[in-house]
């Protein structure tokens, strides 16, 4: 059962539900695919850690072969290229490795060399085994260090849980391509809302099954329960606003390992998640 949590920006909970969520799991996978600043590792603060260099190529240029056709400069829709006086210049830190001016070049003056960009760290907090993606500071993309983490999570017994990046964009379009059941973290504010239709957008052109937890619910008129409503969203979870759930997880510590209150919050929020994947799959088997 692989479960993606994920949010329209940071802040929301999305971390905090992931963690929980693979904490209460008996036995869990727990990939952190948000590589510009995790901190799931800081949670669970795992043991035997492993790191694995990712690396990608960019090109390379033979300048006594390149004519100045200025083909590949072309091509290169992230600008990374740029012929000046009478030199090919390749800028690195915009090149997404797309390896199209490599095909493209007439010349045969351009080669790819290997770059890294990050790493994958991997180890273990209890039954969880935490994978974390670290992309290096200034790097354009971290679909590939996301690619790999998705590798290193191979379908199983166990239950992997998908703590997303914020937003929309393709890396968290990567993120989610494999899974089977989508949690989208909600706000109970307006701006909640604007976040909570950019992810529900997104799950809905993937076509993946979803279903709302929301996040700091206080008593009254919660907008985000009536985009819910409005929309069809099943809701899952309701988290309420709690000031000693906060400073557990300001403090980094994991709810569900330090109060048995808590434990019985995700342990039942966990239920209704593989609840909704069975359902899921019955309505998927029936087509």
């Amino acid at each position: 059962m692989r479960i993606a949590v994920l949010s329209g920006k940071g802040g929301t909970g999305k971390t905090l539900i992931s963690v929980n969520l693979a904490a209460v799991s008996k036995e869990a996978i727990y990939i952190d695919c948000d590589v510009e600043e995790p901190n799931g590792h800081l949670f669970f603060k795992p043991e035997n850690l492993a790191a694995e260099y990712i690396s990608v190529k960019i090109p390379l240029v033979d300048n006594e072969l390149c004519n100045g056709c200025r083909i590949c400069a072309v091509f290169c829709q992230y600008n990374a290229l740029a012929y000046i006086n009478q030199k090919l210049l390749i800028f690195d830190d915009v090149c997404h490795s797309c390896g199209g001016c490599v095909l493209f070049c007439p010349e045969k003056a351009l080669a790819e060399k290997e770059k890294n960009i990050g790493i994958v760290q991997s180890g273990t907090s209890g039954l969880v085994h935490v994978i974390t993606g670290i992309l290096d500071t200034g790097e354009a993309s971290g679909v590939p260090i996301i690619k790999k983490l998705m590798q290193n999570a191979p379908a199983g017994q166990e239950d992997v849980f998908i703590d997303c990046p914020p937003g929309s964009d393709c890396i968290v379009m990567e993120s989610i391509k494999d899974a089977d059941y989508c949690v989208l973290v909600a706000e109970p504010t307006l701006f909640g809302v604007h976040n909570l239709k950019m992810v529900h957008d997104l799950v809905r052109l993937f076509r993946k099954p979803h279903g709302a937890v929301l996040n700091k619910c206080l008593e009254g008129y919660d907008p985000a329960a009536q985009y819910c409503e409005d929309h069809g969203i099943r809701i899952i979870g309701r988290i309420p606003f709690d000031h000693d759930l906060g400073t557990l997880n300001s403090n980094a510590l994991i709810a569900a390992r330090e109060n048995g209150k808590y434990r019985e919050v995700f342990t039942s929020l966990l239920q209704k998640v593989r609840e909704e994947v069975q359902d899921a799959a019955a309505i998927d088997f029936k087509r």
